[in-house]
């Protein structure tokens, strides 16, 4: 144990100079960001820690020339499309995220020719190809915001339908079509475990990501996105908690909050995409400079158009 921990610590220092040295040799600033679960492994070398959407807004307030990114390849993508002249690279390019992929754009131009005042509402966790082919884009926090701002009475949301629904049932004047998409870490926590936990725990407060399935959601006493829970949790006048998202959260609210207890739900709550990016991997893209996100001019600018539009009015 006491090898491994040093093994760790002389890997991150060899990334801090690295991040060092590069930004020394090319005369060029250097930004490392971390997707909120999966700070625990980077928190020494990392500048931002955030979701996807708040990461690559982030990057375009700063003056640094490139990004490394530490998360699965719609981030990257997202941060490219908002940043066409930084430089973005990938600590892990086989770290993906398999709901991305869970609507393709013949399924988006079936529902717009059967709807066709159709709204096609994004969440950011998608492919900047679909992007493209949507009007606005919404993250997990403003979704509903943003929908509620939205004239259309259809809305097609994708790619997540747990997500969608969760909207659809604060929205009942507006005509949701659904998506079959889902996260698969978010739907293996189901509602028995969470009974189950609540038995053992009974004076725990239940927070649920809204990317759980209806009946899990149907069980919390608050929902809402990765941040949410940290902050809800943070100002919480209660002590116990049983946590339904990535386990990778805990991390964050153990350390904002050392006198409380959080509870997982089961051994299953984590993502094995975020979890192959390692010190090993960032330390090898420093000193390469590999795993660059390179989007199609036309391609980019049709994505950032509904990223904008989510801009314009979750503000």
């Amino acid at each position: 144990m006491i090898n491994l921990e040093l093994d760790v610590y002389l890997l991150g220092k060899e990334v801090i100079k690295l991040k060092r040295d590069f930004s020394n040799a090319s005369k060029q600033k250097l930004l490392g960001m971390v997707d909120d679960v999966e700070k625990e492994k980077f928190c020494d070398f990392t500048d931002f820690v955030g979701d996807s959407y708040y990461l690559a807004e982030k990057a375009t307030t700063v003056s640094e020339d490139a990004i490394l990114f530490c998360g699965v390849s719609f981030m990257g993508e997202s941060a490219k499309i908002l940043n066409p002249e930084k430089k973005v690279v990938m600590a892990e390019s086989s770290a993906d995220c398999p709901m991305a992929h869970m609507v393709d754009v013949e399924k988006i131009k079936e529902v717009r020719e059967q709807y066709p005042d159709v709204a096609v509402v994004c969440y950011v966790n998608s492919t900047a190809e679909i992007k493209a082919h949507s009007d606005v884009c919404v993250t997990s926090s403003n979704a509903l915001k943003v929908v509620t701002a939205l004239p259309q009475k259809n809305i097609f949301f994708v790619p997540d339908e747990n997500l969608g629904r969760y909207i659809g049932s604060k929205l009942p004047e507006k005509n949701f079509i659904y998506n079959d998409g889902f996260c698969h870490v978010h739907r293996s926590i189901t509602a028995e475990n969470v009974k189950k936990a609540k038995e053992v725990h009974p004076e725990a407060e239940v927070l649920v990501h809204p990317e759980c399935t209806p009946d899990v959601v149907a069980l919390g006493d608050y929902v809402g996105s990765t941040s949410g829970i940290i902050d809800y949790a943070t100002a919480s006048d209660k002590d116990v908690f049983i946590i339904c998202t990535e386990m990778g959260v805990l991390y964050e609210l153990k350390q904002k909050n050392p006198g409380k207890t959080f509870y997982s739900v089961g051994h299953r709550q984590f993502c094995p995409n975020m979890k192959r990016i390692s010190l090993e991997n960032v330390r090898d893209t420093l000193r390469d400079m590999k795993n660059q996100v390179e989007l199609p001019e036309e391609l980019r600018l049709n994505a950032k158009k509904a990223l904008d539009e989510m801009l314009r009015i979750a503000q």
